[in-house]
């Protein structure tokens, strides 16, 4: 998760989320679950990847952002420092829901400027699509988990936007299940688009794991970086909307 610029609120079904019809989850592996941030996998999705882990399913992650935005100002932990420890962070807190090293990518595209294609330049949009590419190639997924398309959040719809046009080099087209993280926010959640059904899936068995997994992101949830007045920092009202006995997750329409 990154900071992020007040957007008008709205409508949304994530107002009473208990009331969203609940499924299980029954999906074909490979699994790649796409992170814009490093910690957006485990708070957005961190209860079905565990649960994905408990049966048996191969699931690799991919962090698209260096997540360096969250602390900017930090003399202590400049850029390159930041980088590397939200790197640890994540492999930290993946371990705890079942995902090896080996199974996580780190893209490092800069956070708060992850390429949105049509919009940004063309040589950094067919870089970042290239390295997506590569990485879809490789896992051939049968089922992404990839942010909602109208998340308040440039860099989630960006990392959308790369997905969408990265799964263009697979033979058939995966299931695309797709997460929310900034419209648990009244002031910045939008109404949801008419294209989705949002659905609930019970993670009860795996909360105590997931709350322990946001946990390692010390550098989001305490204050571990102190220097930086500005920097973000994941409240404890905040994590709690994350921490329900269920997760929602948005599919297409047919």
């Amino acid at each position: 998760m990154a900071r992020l610029s007040p957007s008008p609120g709205g409508s949304s079904p994530f107002t009473a989320p208990e009331t969203l019809p609940q499924r299980q989850l029954s999906v074909s592996g490979p699994v790649l679950v796409v992170a814009p941030h490093p910690d957006d996998e485990t708070l957005g999705c961190g209860g079905a990847l565990a649960l994905l882990r408990a049966q048996s399913l191969s699931v690799r992650v991919l962090v698209v952002s260096d997540g360096t935005q969250s602390h900017p100002r930090s003399r202590l932990y400049p850029g390159p420092q930041l980088r590397q420890l939200r790197e640890a962070e994540t492999l930290a807190a993946l371990a705890l829901l079942g995902v090896p090293r080996s199974h996580v990518t780190f893209l490092g595209l800069p956070d708060g400027r992850v390429p949105h294609l049509g919009l940004a330049s063309p040589g950094a949009a067919a870089a970042a699509l290239g390295q997506c590419q590569q990485v879809v190639e490789r896992v051939a997924p049968r089922t992404i988990f990839l942010p909602y398309q109208f998340d308040p959040h440039r860099d989630h719809r960006a990392t959308w936007s790369l997905v969408q046009r990265a799964i263009a080099v697979l033979p058939q087209p995966p299931r695309l299940i797709e997460y929310p993280i900034w419209d648990w926010d009244l002031q910045r959640r939008q109404p949801l688009n008419a294209q989705y059904q949002a659905w609930r899936l019970n993670i009860a068995p795996y909360v105590e794991i997931k709350h322990q997994a946001i946990a390692c992101y010390r550098s989001q949830t305490t204050d571990l970086i102190a220097d930086d007045p500005t920097g973000f920092r994941l409240s404890s009202a905040m994590m709690a909307c994350f921490l329900n006995p269920w997760e929602i997750f948005l599919e297409q329409t047919p």
